[in-house]
């Protein structure tokens, strides 16, 4: 039998919240859950969701600088864990003390070559931030096992930083529990009755902050005639997303409902769920949408896109065009039932479940590959 795994998990935030908090909470629980034994290195947490963990709580330092800050995060954890036995230490974090490490965005080399030259110089070259960034970001890619959260995460660790060895993609998870056909249905009168939604109206809702990066006005200039449009999440220049509304003549059609401790009743509320990012490194909202038994419309710029074949258990667009085609095409009740049947089969096949077990197998393998590399010489 194999021996129970001595587990060491970086994140600054242990919460529920969040994409890369909770896919670190929830592959931590199922590994104590699998007999493991698990300390968290943490900056801020949430007593209750560290029940059968050990806790190391690392201050913070350098708040009034969010590269100072990620900098003293990397340090401290680095110091602490200094000395301590673990047969894997894994980081959700930017750091260098880690075996491995897990990739929830795209990288900062990445995000500034998209820059034009001029912004390029200023950013990079005139920047003693960027430079503690890419400086800190090339450690962490210089890490020995990585983890990508999606294929096109993996092909920007490719493409920036030429990294293919021992690179594995493990995409987010998802409650298939909590989040289920079952519990929408129970909700969905009640939820559309508080909206002030007609029982006719198509309700689309869009979940997330970021909005001009995750699409929020191609899907305000795609919306028909009709549809109504569910914003929930915090977004930057809301003033300006609330005048698009005004001249797209949607006035009374979207609502802004801000952040929500559970989206649930919002899910239930709608009748599709879409995302149309620009660039997204996963899109959990789109799983959970799925696990819900909704159709859902998402970009092929979006990692969640490779869980989705077009037509079968959901619509993949590319460009604002086929956003407006796929937004008419599910007025149809009928396609909207096939294709979410279809997506609560593909999100049953993508629980947390699973998504720890392939944690727990990279975790026997590097356990493995670190026995077996050469001991220091003193």
């Amino acid at each position: 039998m194999t021996s129970p795994l001595r587990l060491a998990v970086i994140t600054k935030y242990l919460r529920a919240t969040g994409g890369a908090e909770r896919y670190g909470l929830e592959v931590a629980r199922r590994m104590v859950e699998r007999g493991h034994a698990v300390d968290l290195y943490v900056r801020e947490y949430e007593p209750a969701l560290a029940a059968g963990m050990g806790l190391s709580l690392i201050p913070d330092r350098w708040r009034f600088s969010s590269v100072g800050s990620s900098l003293a995060f990397a340090q401290d954890a680095a110091h602490r864990l200094a000395g301590r036995a673990y047969d894997v230490v894994h980081s959700h974090e930017r750091g260098w003390a880690q075996d491995l490490l897990t990739l929830h965005t795209f990288s900062y080399r990445g995000g500034v070559a998209q820059y034009p030259g001029w912004r390029r110089l200023d950013q990079v070259w005139l920047s003693p931030r960027s430079w503690l960034y890419l400086w800190l970001e090339r450690r962490q890619m210089a890490g020995r096992w990585l983890v990508a959260v999606s294929e096109c995460i993996r092909e920007d660790c490719r493409r920036h930083y030429r990294r293919q060895e021992r690179v594995q993609v493990i995409p987010p998870g998802v409650d298939t529990g909590h989040f289920h056909p079952q519990t929408l249905a129970g909700l969905r009168h009640e939820s559309r009755q508080r909206l002030g939604l007609a029982p006719e109206a198509l309700a689309v809702l869009f979940v997330g902050s970021e909005f001009r990066r995750k699409g929020l006005d191609l899907l305000l200039a795609a919306l028909g005639t009709g549809m109504h449009l569910l914003v929930v999440g915090r977004g930057e220049r809301l003033s300006w997303f609330r005048r698009q509304v005004a001249a797209h003549g949607l006035g009374g059609r979207v609502q802004f409902l801000g952040l929500a401790a559970d989206v649930r009743p919002y899910l239930a509320a709608a009748d599709l769920v879409a995302l149309p990012s620009r660039r997204e490194a996963f899109g959990m909202s789109i799983l959970e949408a799925m696990s819900c038994g909704l159709s859902v419309v998402v970009s092929r710029e979006a990692g969640v896109a490779s869980l989705i074949v077009s037509g079968e258990n959901g619509l993949t667009v590319a460009g604002p065009a086929q956003l407006r085609q796929a937004l008419a095409a599910l007025r149809d009740p009928q396609l909207r039932a096939r294709l979410g049947s279809q997506a609560r089969r593909t999100a049953e096949g993508h629980g947390w479940g699973a998504v720890a077990l392939a944690h727990e197998e990279l975790y026997f393998r590097i356990r493995a590959d670190k026995a077996r590399a050469p001991t220091p010489q003193t």
